[in-house]
């Protein structure tokens, strides 16, 4: 069997087990104001990046937006998770801490105010520290990204809750 009627046969399989690619999310709104501590972090300009794919409008102000989210902060810290018999770390957890509220300008929540937070373990190496700095950044940038697409998720099944 040659390489294109594998492809065609896989394709055929996959759907007509209803399988399909995930698409844009459909955001329940048209335009969105962001508040951050710091609006040029690289998390909050990759939701930016994905709202304005997702056919979200960027609102100059909160006045003008239908959704407010409000980044009420964005952390990154580790935990030691183990310890070699010589004393020295041998796994790190990681964290990545979101807090956020979402509201419309009647101050209903559509998101109320919450903490998300993200984990990863990875283990060190005190021969290799430049490489497991470079890991753990790597590590935190697919948090950012991971965060970015739940806050989306979110965003695009929510309603405002009534008061």
């Amino acid at each position: 069997m040659n390489r294109r009627a594998l492809i065609v046969m896989v394709v055929c399989l996959l759907s007509a087990c209803g399988f399909h690619l995930r698409g844009q999310e459909g955001m329940p709104f048209k335009t969105i104001f962001i508040i951050a501590p710091d609006l040029n972090s690289r998390f909050v300009n990759e939701l930016r990046r994905n709202l304005l794919v997702n056919k979200v409008t960027l609102a100059a102000t909160a006045e003008q937006a239908d959704v407010v989210l409000n980044i009420a902060s964005e952390t990154t810290d580790q935990q030691i998770l183990t310890l070699g018999g010589n004393g020295l770390v041998n796994e790190f957890e990681l964290h990545f801490r979101v807090s956020l509220r979402a509201y419309d300008n009647k101050q209903q929540d559509w998101i109320p105010a919450e903490q998300m937070v993200l984990y990863r373990n990875y283990s060190f190496n005190n021969n290799i520290i430049l490489a497991k700095e470079a890991e753990a950044n790597m590590l935190y940038q697919g948090m950012r990204l991971e965060m970015v697409q739940q806050i989306l998720r979110r965003l695009s099944h929510t309603t405002p809750k009534a008061q």
